[in-house]
């Protein structure tokens, strides 16, 4: 099953799930409510009749009026169902003293007072029959209007609201009496109301449900576009075609297609690289290897001598050599592999044996090179190895572009600024800290405007250096960069313009190591 009909298939689920726990709720509670209010009509009408029977009651001396009472109150006996009920001569549909509104108290209808006389006697609207019983203090009954029980039988077990009938002369309880409200009037009453109530609000139901489940499509459709979109998209990315799919929302959908995106136009700079490693490699590796080769064929044809031939070609192999080397160094970078040793080291002694380390080589191409320290330089935490990986390629090119009776200058000095212009540690925690400025300065042949934005890229040679025939391969820059960063540190390049010269600033943090 697809992923739109899961969601479809779970939201129906739960609306439907939600619609009838309403119902149900909606059902039981009203009907409690409703039992509640039909026993409170019933104790109410108990307790005015228990009142209008000890009245009638202390009045006669007996029970000789009650019926005439049960009439006045609107509860005559059940003699002929559908008409009029006499109790000894009254109406039974009318109301006398303490009658008011009492037929609707009880829920009857047509309880009311008006009647048509004729020959002399009263014809009472009709009444809708609630059971009455009347019962001694025995137990006995002493009148039911349903006429289901005979005076004098046991009137235990009845059901109803019960009232108590005092003989108001001597106080004493002599009777009860049991008003059933449920027994038909109100039970089919409100059973009828439950009925219909259930049922509109079963048809509210589905069509709450019909138009929940019209939405519950449309937005899986909406949830489920975008997600199919990416399926396809990243089934493209398997078959070697990337694209860029539209950003319709800001919301976790958005961010993830924004993300997909991202991930395309990272593995379309990916696969660039990578074309562009390969035939930069080819590149680098053909020239050393062409004149090896020819080198070769010249010995064998008696061409070159061998001690010429050995030295070109010991050249070209210390040439692919350190192609090796600084491929195998940017890979480290790239893969994140690229580990340091750090160790408290005094800046002065680190750039004084980097001096001593390359002197003799300047002297060879008859390049001065010297030491500009402040005073008091301040310990670093480096990776010495590391450190002198950079500065070597920094010095290396340093010289290859300055040509002989040029100069090359190693000036350090301590900075104090912010963390967020020298330092990546230093900006995490937003505050200021010192920095060892370490500067090479050449007086070489420049690097142009143009060049100066892609000094750091892989390969990348700026066309002086290639119009010079400076050698090196166009890595050295951006390990040194990868090696610097992962000290917390930044790496410049700067130059003036062609003949100028160029000044490659490393800045490191001061101090122990940021945690």
């Amino acid at each position: 099953m697809s992923l739109r009909w899961r969601i479809l298939a779970a939201t129906t689920a739960v609306v439907v799930l939600a619609v009838l726990t309403s119902v149900g709720v909606a059902y039981y509670a009203t009907q409690s409510r409703l039992d509640l209010f039909v026993g409170q009509i019933g104790e109410r009408e108990a307790h005015r009749l228990a009142q209008g029977l000890s009245r009638a009651y202390t009045d006669a001396g007996g029970w000789a009026t009650a019926e005439g009472e049960l009439g006045d109150a609107g509860f005559g006996l059940d003699r002929s169902p559908g008409e009029s009920h006499d109790a000894g001569g009254e109406s039974a549909g009318g109301h006398t003293e303490g009658g008011e509104g009492s037929g609707a108290e009880a829920g009857h209808e047509g309880a009311g007072g008006e009647g048509s006389h004729e020959g002399g006697g009263t014809e009472g609207a009709h009444v809708e029959f609630v059971r009455v019983v009347i019962t001694d203090v025995d137990g006995r009954v002493i009148l039911d209007n349903a006429a289901e029980l005979s005076p004098g039988s046991d009137g235990d077990g009845l059901g109803g609201h019960p009232g108590t009938v005092i003989d108001l002369a001597t106080g004493e309880t002599v009777g009860h009496v049991r008003v059933d409200t449920n027994h038909e009037l109100l039970s089919s009453e409100s059973h009828g109301f439950l009925s219909a109530l259930l049922y509109i609000t079963l048809v509210g139901a589905l069509v709450t449900a019909a138009v929940a489940m019209l939405i519950a499509a449309w937005l899986t459709k909406r949830i489920t576009a975008p997600v199919t979109a990416l399926t396809r998209a990243a089934e493209g990315i398997a078959r070697g075609s990337t694209s860029q799919l539209p950003v319709t929302s800001s919301d976790e959908l958005g961010q993830m297609t924004s993300a997909f995106n991202q991930m395309s136009s990272d593995l379309d700079a990916q696969r660039e690289l990578r074309r562009r490693l390969i035939d930069d490699v080819s590149h680098e590796l053909n020239t050393p290897l062409s004149v090896i080769q020819l080198e070769a064929a010249g010995l064998r044809d008696g061409l070159q001598t061998p001690e010429r031939v050995s030295g070109h070609i010991i050249e070209e192999v210390t040439r692919l050599r350190g192609l090796v080397t600084d491929l195998n160094s940017l890979a480290e970078t790239e893969l994140g592999e690229l580990s340091l040793t750090l160790e408290a080291t005094d800046a002065s002694e680190l750039l004084e044996a980097e001096l001593g380390r390359w002197l003799p080589q300047a002297e060879a191409e008859e390049v001065s090179l010297s030491l500009d320290l402040a005073d008091d330089l301040p310990e670093v935490q480096v990776d010495r190895m590391r450190m002198s990986q950079t500065l070597g390629n920094v010095l290396r090119n340093a010289m290859n572009s300055t040509p002989a009776g040029g100069s090359i200058v190693i000036a350090a000095a301590c900075e104090t600024g912010s963390a967020d212009r020298n330092s990546q540690r230093g900006a995490d925690t937003g505050a200021a800290s010192d920095m060892l400025a370490i500067s090479v300065i050449d007086d070489g042949i420049g690097i142009g405007a143009d060049d100066l934005p892609q000094v750091f890229e892989r390969f990348y040679r700026a066309d002086s250096s290639r119009e010079a025939g400076t050698a090196g391969t166009g890595l050295g820059l951006a390990i040194s960069r990868a090696i610097i960063e992962a000290h917390g540190g930044t790496i410049d390049v700067a130059s003036e313009g062609l003949e100028r010269g160029v000044t490659v600033t490393i800045r490191l943090p001061c101090g122990p190591p940021q945690p």
